[in-house]
């Protein structure tokens, strides 16, 4: 038996990236078609050219199609390209450029920006060499059950970069940590972060160029957080910060679920850059057309990631994982996931194997997947999408709920199937209520101070001409189109928003709220704001303190939610009676009778919800409710059902009312009487107290 060895001391090729080890750091990178691979080391983020050039050797630095050698001597922090050479034939579909500095597929952190290139050689960003050890103190994922979610979608630098924010570190990860305390009390219970992975801040070339990438669904390098929200701004302190903020947010009971873009990436179609991936395995990574020198484009951004080739999918399960157990982060939202359904053709295939795998990941057993079950090219699969554990952006919930309260006619029927949780789209293949992620707006379309202020969108700053951005957006401006002085649209609109966020919170299914609409951030009738890294973005955060009765409203809204469960049930309602002999929902006109689903002249709905007979969680008090909706255009009175003359009924919900009398959040409002009138688009809301003790304040 020879000397004894270290692991260290072994040759291994994997894992991929830069792997720190005792003597050094270990580099393995993958490339087929590759007949050359160079390391290219750099001293300082700045430095145009590399100090050091080092050459794999193809005979003892090749393992199969992974290049790797051990550099002794380097450490954390240390910055580096990879460059191929390969064959430079687009009509196989291989583009290598021996030239181009090429980022890391695996890389953990970027350095630096785009720098001028007076050779036309594009200078991407530098790759840095991390060391991921982080005292998480016992960290663990919160593992918050899908139906007690209350998902809060944000931008991590948009979120606090307005100086209005008052924070020290605006428009970074620490900055978002010095809001938590706002977002306890407002009781969300987990917080998606529009994209953090690495992507390009500005031109290639190294100029701003006019318009900025500013939501991130750009792709570079999808290990690495991105620098740009950073306060530490030396090589790899984007890591540490990062890790800083998940901690601080599970501290507190919040849940991080990132939305990950693995549907393209930055590189775009045969006429962008080679920055990556083209110069390692083009046609491996990319789904190419038939002649293999253009690229097919299911993303809408020039390229599509090849994600059901086995070494795309082995990376991308690497990259989730990553992010599960070094960041601890606790799920993710596919963008654009119905590309990950088609195969390497571009078909679509119902369940392809990455799918399936994603749900059936025993290292992501703990975590949330979320998919945008749709596509740029036509795919939508919303209610279609993968397994029970895969949820889906509701996208009907979202069109279906705007069109009621707009007023729309034959809406009524679509209002009670979202309100129950959308059983029409998950109940066929065993899910539950809960893979219904509601929401009324998002980051992508109109905010909803804008939803109620604006019939057209305005996108002229894009400088696009406007025409990006959806034309259907289902809105209304009552009467002005943008800001007005004149007090009874302003009173409309106040009223509306009400009405869409009681209905988002109150429905079954998992309520998606978007940062800055409880509290009517505009971004001044802009629809898709992607390229706006400014106050049309940015959240200002005064309109906190000048609609506190609307944040107040939305507190209350989500506290009752966390405390019933006949909002948040596991099984659909059936409409069939209970033990008790009482159905667990019944649905009248305004009359007080049975509703005739097909007279699609009616608005005026009223629902009487029973709370489960057995309560999971004892702390949980369930109450019967009782729900009058009413989008006509002209109030209405209700004459209540004989079913609810057994109970006493106290106001919960009045979205007609002004602040304080729009919530009463002890459920300790005014007791019903035999008929209600509600004024035109408004709606309230009933808790049965029989027998039912008060709510803690």
């Amino acid at each position: 038996m020879g000397p004894k060895q270290t692991a260290n001391q072994y040759n291994y090729s994997l894992p991929y990236g830069a792997v720190l080890q005792q003597a050094g750091v270990r580099f393995s990178v993958f490339s087929r078609q590759a007949t050359q691979m160079r390391l290219l080391l750099y001293d300082r983020v700045e430095d145009l050219e590399p100090s050091e050039i080092v050459a794999f050797d193809p005979l003892k630095n090749r393992w199969g199609d992974i290049w790797s050698l051990l550099r002794p001597g380097l450490q954390p922090g240390q910055l580096y390209h990879f460059q191929s050479t390969g064959p430079d034939d687009p009509e196989n579909g291989l583009r290598f450029q021996p030239e181009a500095r090429l980022i890391d597929p695996y890389a953990k952190a970027l350095a630096g920006e785009f720098q001028p290139s007076p050779d036309g050689i594009i200078r991407p960003p530098k790759c840095v060499v991390v060391d991921d050890h982080f005292d998480w103190e016992g960290d663990r994922h919160l593992k918050h059950c899908m139906s007690e979610t209350v998902i809060y979608e944000l931008h991590v630098r948009g979120f606090t970069r307005d100086p209005s924010s008052q924070v020290d570190h605006p428009g970074t990860y620490l900055g978002l940590i010095e809001k938590i305390p706002y977002l306890k009390s407002l009781g969300v219970t987990a917080v998606e972060l529009l994209p953090v992975h690495e992507f390009p801040i500005n031109q290639f070339d190294g100029s701003r160029g006019a318009r900025q990438n500013y939501w991130g669904y750009d792709p570079l390098a999808f290990f690495a957080p991105h620098r740009g929200y950073a306060f530490d701004r030396q090589p790899g302190g984007q890591v540490q910060e990062f890790k800083q903020m998940v901690k601080a947010l599970h501290a507190a009971g919040i849940e991080v679920i990132l939305d990950v873009v693995f549907n393209h990436t930055c590189e775009g179609n045969e006429q962008g850059p080679v920055l990556n991936f083209k110069g390692l395995a083009n046609p491996i990574y990319y789904m190419l057309e038939p002649d293999r020198q253009f690229y097919r484009n299911f993303s809408g951004c020039g390229n599509t990631v090849n994600g059901n080739h086995p070494i795309v999918r082995e990376m991308i399960f690497h990259c989730l994982r990553y992010w599960v157990h070094n960041y601890h982060v606790d799920g993710f939202r596919f963008d654009l996931a119905s590309i990950l359904n088609r195969d390497q053709e571009g078909k679509l295939v119902p369940n392809l194997p990455l799918v399936e795998a994603i749900g059936e990941d025993p290292l992501l057993a703990d975590t949330k997947i979320i998919a945008e079950a749709w596509d740029a090219a036509g795919a939508y699969q919303v209610g279609s999408f993968g397994d029970g554990r895969w949820a889906e952006w509701n996208g009907r919930y979202r069109d279906d709920v705007r069109r009621y309260w707009r007023g729309a006619p034959a809406t009524r029927g679509a209002l009670a199937t979202r309100l129950s949780g959308s059983a029409d789209l998950y109940q066929d293949d065993g899910r539950g209520p809960f893979s219904s992620i509601n929401f009324i707006t998002s980051h992508d379309g109109f905010t909803l101070n804008d939803l109620v202020s604006y019939r057209d969108k305005h996108n002229w700053a894009n400088g696009e001409e406007n025409r990006d951005g959806e034309n259907q957006n289902h809105s209304e401006n009552f009467g002005a189109e943008g800001p007005t002085d004149q007090p009874q649209i302003e009173k409309a609109r106040q009223r509306q928003i009400k009405n869409l966020l009681a209905t988002l919170l109150l429905s079954q299914g998992v309520p998606m709220l978007v940062a800055g609409d409880e509290f009517r951030r505009t971004q001044q009738g802009n629809n898709n704001a992607y390229c706006q890294d400014n106050e049309i973005s940015w959240l200002d955060w005064s309109l906190e303190n000048q609609h506190e009765h609307l944040v107040r409203f939305i507190q209350a809204l989500i506290r009752f939610r966390l405390l019933q469960p006949a909002i948040r049930r596991l099984d659909f309602l059936s409409g069939q009676p209970q033990a008790d002999g009482k159905p667990d929902v019944s649905w009248f006109n305004r009359f007080g009778s049975e509703i005739d689903w097909g007279n699609h002249e009616e608005l005026p709905i009223v629902c009487l919800l029973k709370a489960p007979s057995r309560q999971a969680d004892p702390e949980c008090r369930g109450r019967n409710l009782l729900f009058l909706f009413n989008s006509a255009g002209l109030p209405h009175r209700f004459c209540l059902p004989a079913a609810v003359n057994n109970l006493s009924w106290n106001l919960f919900v009045n979205t007609s009312a002004e602040s304080p009398g729009d919530i009463y959040p002890a459920t300790d409002g005014p007791e019903l009487t035999d008929t209600i009138d509600l004024c035109e688009r408004s709606m309230a809301v009933f808790v049965g107290q029989a027998t039912m003790e008060k709510l803690e304040r």
